[in-house]
């Protein structure tokens, strides 16, 4: 489901030292890291955001969604929770946008 992002994937060897490269903080950690234009990714975060990023182009460096929360795109079952989205710059996160159950 590429959602109308033209969308090349990588396979990586060690994904944590990609993390550490992105400045991913410990324990926001997901299960995927994508780049996009001059931002990361990291875990299965919403369309939504994705679009408030490309539209709002905040300074920071990416976006984290820690976890594989249930309904998010590719994961089974229905939203069991709100989707907390953290915007990271320099290491330091804030909350970007939260989607509710």
């Amino acid at each position: 489901m590429n959602e109308g992002f033209q969308v090349t994937v990588v396979y990586i060897e060690d994904d944590n030292s990609t993390r550490e490269m992105y400045t991913v903080p410990p324990g926001m950690e997901s299960c995927h890291i994508t780049v996009l234009d001059d931002y990361y990714l990291e875990g299965h975060i919403p369309v939504e955001a994705i679009e408030k990023l490309l539209e709002e182009n905040p300074d920071i460096d990416g976006l984290v969604m820690p976890g594989m929360p249930s309904g998010s795109h590719g994961m089974p079952g229905p939203q069991t929770e709100d989707f907390v989205i953290y915007a990271i710059k320099d290491g330091q996160s804030s909350e970007f946008m939260t989607i509710r159950k």
